[in-house]
């Protein structure tokens, strides 16, 4: 509809208009529509207008007209971007405005001290209330309006007598006469509301002042007051005063309402302290107050402990430390804690520690007690500081520094491992492996010459860390009670186990272990914050992404040390290589001491150093078997599509592209001396890059680094309970290996660490805590070496996480079998004994004790050594054209006109690679010339002719092997030879160099030899076993010939890198290792007679009824003996053997069998 236009009917028309409706433009100008164009709506009258009157009066904009509001103009529109910009230019402007108004308010305030308090008032409960009413009537001077107390009366009413008041009215002033308009207003209570009733007032008691008139007369001059007469007064009479004089009229005043009561006797708090003077009556007790609950915990945690009570004399060594070195161990949080943990040792025989990465544990502990006093000679605790590491490299690296911090030579501070020992009679702090502590005590069970034990890195869990902890529970309970009896001789001895997790239940909730829980002490976290990113997605060939993610960080990132994680030395070796390819390892400029330097270290990778025979360490563990992985394509050269945040800003990046780059490996197998290269300053202007596997995760501190690469993967011995089967298995490791891994970055600064997985991954795939190692492995070693210690009865044993009784019982009965223990009692054989000297296997062990028959001890030996350390070859996979010596070694006219044939660069690189693997095929075949139905025979003839090689290099070269794993097995033999003629006199046996091959009746000894020590690793051809004993079928090689296994009924298969795999399979073997890949394979293959079988695994074998064919016949002079044939059955599965000629007895009314 249209507008309204009121022309006629204005009235009406005018009573249903809306409100805001505004009058037509042409509308007339008269009636309801103003000069403003404001349509006027009467809405209610006081007396309603005569319509019939003869005159109507207009309606005016006063006679209750509502004024609508005017028709508002579209704003022209703003986009969204102007509008931001405008308000926050007003926002700005407000803001300066209020600056500006405050500044300017307070240069013009002023400030008073009245309000402040006296330092006397603190700790007083409450204020009187005359200060309370003084503070109020202040603060109402100041102007400040509180309501803290809004009950706290300005004015107290009380009832007093009419005598004592004046009750005359105040006469209110006349409006004639009005107050002065300048006059101040009174105080609360001064004046009555008109028509109220009368205010009465009480003055309050003046006190008299104890202030010497002159000087509260300088007072009230200094505050600028005009003093008229030297009578004190009190705040009640100036705030009824009227001001100044000037302000005072004449007219006459009313008399207060109450005349002021002076009282000049004592007041009541004078009464009562003049009364106090004059107590005679007993003076109640103090009541101690109830003590917090945090300060009995505290007071416990330093004063309880089942040492507590010990009477010690105090006892320090003044430590001569570097200043600089004193500055930095003082930025450790562990430092913080020193008290604490100091009190806790000396209170209880046990304390848990747990600290993360980068707290100092590890260094500042063993310090801590070498300050105090322990290992000195004049102390109570003259006994060594043993402490234990998990790794080799961790223990030497972790003696160096702290006897570096000490300012103490090697021979204080020192180290044992595997080869290498700098223990003397000076040694005052030890750090040694877990399994040379564990060889230690199988010879002395109360660890006499320890005081102090700290077994550090127990969140590892590996094996001999768990047997160590359980074997050292029940040693604090021999020394403290020996300890009770005689102090003087033996003191308790004290153990602190040191994790880098909170995952402590194992330890202080097992029962078993420690019948009193010991206390835990919680360090602060790392020293530095550590920034951990993830990768978008999860990549499947995390070495190309370690490789690209290596690459962006040196070509992007500030300076600093690079640590990456890898699995193996596989792929270690890979990485460092393409690495090495594509950045130079030093400057342009770099001084030819510094090229040689490089030269000698990369030279270094694959040598060792030789140890003198009389420093090589004991150490009773089981050596890591060879590592085996099935080649992988890596594709190192190609580039991610998206570039991920590296978590820094583009101005704090830069662009390098041929920056030097310092790459070092690290992995166990590599020479120690290698492997100290990581602590060494890289050269000036080069970048540290460390490829390592999971050995960095531990206490090893690599300075400089501030770059992690993860690749979330480890790869870790696996062993299956069921089938026997051992192997490496490459998998995702925990979630507090990746913390350990990302705590790497903060150890000397802030850093940062880049997960070359997701967050999905690491939350979903991820377990929290690595399974324990002795729940991973066979553990038959270990019970060997516990029932050495007499501890028969080891399902019972305190292990920290109980390995599965499966396995305990597995262990022992392969003992068994091996006649090391006693299958009725449990208990160790004398046989078992001595197996147990050795610190090989019990299978290795076992060859040992019976090898020295037709003089094949010697060849026993150096057998021994080669499969203890592992497969000597390098694996076909690893072939590498650019090996050492290659260049030198081209003397072979025939190779050198082969590739002058080729001259595409490829196909010359795929010849060498041809070459290379025919020559190494050769050099197999050549070593296993020397019996061909053995694959450990060949291993015997590799460790002669490198001994008769003198242990080159060029021989290590040329035969494919690798010159660690070659030296390990010189130290090894020297160590079992020199073993063999301590402990057995009789025994002519040493370490020939020119040791002659072994005749055809020594090998055939040496394969009934390797039998005794694995005769529960036997596998039968399955066509043999199909025909029950027959001969089978007959085959050209071995090639998917399947085996059958004792205790499982897979098959396996002969691996093709065996001597046997091509000729005719034999029909029964023993094998050395059994893995799993695609499929199961048989290695360390050697070929055995079925009737050895029958007479040395006898306990394996149950034999049947006599055969009537050929008869069994008396034997002479002996009337309760004959000799017949029985069918033997091997094994579980009861395999038969080839008939056997045995002498029975008799007993009785049976015939038993002797073998």
């Amino acid at each position: 509809m249209g507008k309204s236009r009121p022309r006629y009917n204005e009235k009406a028309r005018a009573s249903s208009a809306k409100p805001n409706q505004r009058s037509h433009p042409k509308a007339r100008g008269g009636g309801l529509q103003n000069q403003d164009g404001l349509v006027l709506v009467q809405q209610s009258a006081k007396a309603p207008a005569d319509t019939n009157a003869a005159i109507i009066d207009p309606l005016t904009l006063t006679d209750n007209a509502v004024e609508l509001p005017k028709f508002k103009m579209p704003t022209k529109y703003m986009s969204k971007k102007k509008r931001k910009r405008l308000e926050k230019y007003i926002d700005q402007k407000l803001k300066k405005d209020a600056r500006a108004d405050l500044m300017e308010d307070l240069s013009t305030s002023s400030w008073s001290s009245d309000l402040l308090k006296s330092s006397k008032m603190i700790g007083r409960p409450a204020q009187t209330l005359r200060e309370q009413l003084k503070q109020a009537m202040l603060e109402q001077k100041a102007g400040i309006h509180t309501n803290d107390n809004p009950d706290l009366p300005l004015m107290v009413e009380t009832e007093v007598d009419e005598d004592q008041l004046d009750l005359t009215m105040f006469q209110p002033a006349t409006p004639a006469d009005p107050a002065p308009a300048t006059a101040p207003a009174l105080a609360v209570g001064s004046a009555l509301k008109d028509g109220a009733m009368p205010l009465i007032k009480k003055k309050r008691k003046k006190k008299k002042s104890t202030i010497p008139k002159s000087s509260r007369k300088r007072f009230k001059q200094r505050q600028g007051e005009e003093v008229d007469s030297d009578d004190s007064f009190d705040s009640s009479d100036s705030a009824n005063d009227t001001g100044s004089d000037e302000d005072q009229d004449d007219t006459p005043k009313a008399r207060p309402l109450v005349q002021e009561i002076t009282d000049l006797g004592p007041s009541a708090m004078e009464q009562v302290q003049e009364a106090i003077k004059h107590v005679t009556g007993p003076i109640p007790k103090h009541v101690v107050e109830e003590d917090d609950q945090i300060k009995i915990q505290l007071l416990k945690a330093n004063t309880e402990g089942d040492l507590s009570n010990d009477v010690s004399k105090h006892f320090s060594v003044i430590v001569d430390r570097d200043p600089a070195v004193q500055e930095a161990r003082l930025k450790l949080p562990v430092c913080g804690e020193e008290q604490v943990i100091m009190e806790a040792i000396r209170n209880n025989t046990v304390v848990i520690i747990c600290g993360e990465t980068g707290s100092g544990k590890t260094t500042q502990v063993p310090q801590f007690l070498y300050e105090a006093g322990w290992s000195h000679p004049d102390s109570d605790n003259p006994g060594l500081i043993g402490v234990t590491q998990p790794r080799r490299v961790a223990t030497v690296s972790m003696a160096k520094r702290v006897g570096h911090e000490l300012n103490l030579s090697e021979d204080e501070v020192s180290y044992q491992i595997r080869y290498d020992a700098t223990v003397s009679d000076k040694t005052r702090i030890k750090f040694m492996t877990d399994g040379v502590l564990l060889r230690e005590l199988s010879q002395d069970l109360l660890l006499t010459k320890y005081s102090v034990l700290i077994i550090d890195e127990a969140h590892e869990r590996n094996l001999n860390t768990d047997i160590l902890i359980g074997v050292v529970s029940r040693v604090l309970k021999l020394r403290a009670q020996l300890s009770r009896e005689d102090r003087e001789k033996i003191q308790p001895l004290r153990v602190v186990i040191m994790s880098a997790t909170l995952r402590v239940t194992d330890f202080t909730e097992n029962k078993t272990l420690f019948a009193t829980p010991p206390p835990v002490i919680n360090v602060n976290a790392r020293q530095f914050p550590v920034n951990t990113h993830f990768n978008r997605r999860t990549p499947e060939d995390h070495l190309s992404e370690a490789f690209k993610k290596v690459c962006k960080i040196h070509q992007k990132l500030p300076h600093g040390g690079i640590l990456v994680f890898l699995t193996g030395q596989n792929e270690i070796t890979q990485l460092c290589r393409q690495l090495r390819k594509k950045y130079p390892s030093l400057p342009a400029n770099a001084s030819k001491k510094a090229v040689a330097d490089e030269k000698d270290g990369e030279a270094l990778e694959s040598q060792t150093e030789k140890i003198q025979p009389g420093k090589e360490d004991l150490e009773n563990e089981d050596i890591d078997l060879g590592e085996n992985q099935v080649q992988e394509d890596f594709d190192l050269e190609t580039d991610s599509e998206d570039d991920d945040d590296l978590g820094f800003e583009e101005d704090e990046m830069e662009q390098v592209d041929d920056a030097p780059l310092h790459v070092l490996p690290l992995y166990s197998m590599l020479p120690t001396e290698a492997q100290l290269r990581v602590f060494e300053p890289p050269p000036e202007g080069s970048r540290l890059c460390v490829i390592a596997t999971n050995v960095a995760e531990t206490s090893v501190t690599i300075p400089g680094v501030r770059y992690v690469v993860d690749s979330g993967k480890a790869k870790e011995r696996q062993f299956d309970m069921n089938t026997g089967v051992q192997s490496f298995q490459i998998g995702w490791t925990s979630k507090a290996a990746a913390d350990q891994r990302a705590g790497r970055a903060g150890r000397t600064g802030p850093g940062h660490c880049y997960r070359l997985y997701s967050s999905a991954v690491f939350d979903n795939e991820f377990e929290r805590f690595t399974k324990p190692e002795i729940q991973r492995m066979p553990i038959e070693g270990v019970v060997l070496n516990m029932k050495s210690m007499h501890i028969d009865n080891v399902i019972n044993f305190p292990f920290p996480t109980p390995p599965p009784r499966d396995s305990l019982s597995k262990a022992e009965k392969m003992l068994g079998y091996l006649g090391a223990v006693n299958t009725t009692t449990k208990q160790i054989t004398a046989f078992g004994e001595t197996m147990s000297l050795f610190p090989i296997t019990p299978r290795f062990a076992k060859m040992l004790t019976v090898g020295q028959q037709h003089e094949c001890l010697a060849y026993v030996i150096a057998i021994v050594s080669a499969l203890s350390v592992g497969d000597p070859f390098i694996q076909d996979y690893h072939l590498d054209e650019n090996r050492p010596g290659d260049e030198e070694d081209s003397e072979d006219d025939l190779d050198q006109q082969e590739l002058s044939n080729f001259h595409n660069e490829s196909a010359i690189d795929k010849q060498k690679r041809k070459l290379v693997r025919k020559k190494y095929y050769q050099t197999q075949v050549k070593h296993s010339s020397l019996d061909p139905k053995s694959d450990i025979i060949k291993l015997l003839n590799v460790v002669g002719a490198y001994e008769y090689a003198g242990g080159s290099s060029e021989f290590c070269n040329d035969s494919f092997l690798r010159p660690r794993a070659m030296e390990d097995i010189r130290k090894l033999r020297r160590q079992l030879t020199n073993m063999v003629a301590a402990n057995f006199p009789g025994v002519n046996v040493c370490v020939d160099p020119k040791m002659a091959p072994p005749s055809a009746l020594q090998l055939k000894v040496l394969r009934q030899v390797m039998m005794t020590g694995l005769i529960d690793c036997v596998a039968m051809r399955q066509d043999v076993v199909d025909t029950e004993g027959g001969k089978g079928q007959r085959f050209k090689n071995a090639s998917n010939v399947p085996y059958k296994l004792m205790w499982s009924d897979d098959v396996a298969y002969i691996h093709p890198s065996s001597i046997l795999y091509g000729q005719e399979p034999p029909p029964i073997l023993v094998y050395t290792e059994l893995f799993k890949s695609t499929r199961t394979w048989l290695k360390g293959c050697t070929t055995v007679e079925s009737k050895w079988l029958a007479k040395i695994g006898k306990s394996l074998c149950t034999f049947g009824r006599p055969l009537e064919y050929p008869k069994p016949t008396p034997i002479a002079g002996k009337p309760n003996e004959r000799l017949c044939h029985v069918v033997p059955n091997f094994g579980p599965k009861g395999w038969p053997l080839p008939p056997l000629q045995v002498t029975q007895r008799r007993d009785g009314t049976r015939w038993t069998t002797m073998l």
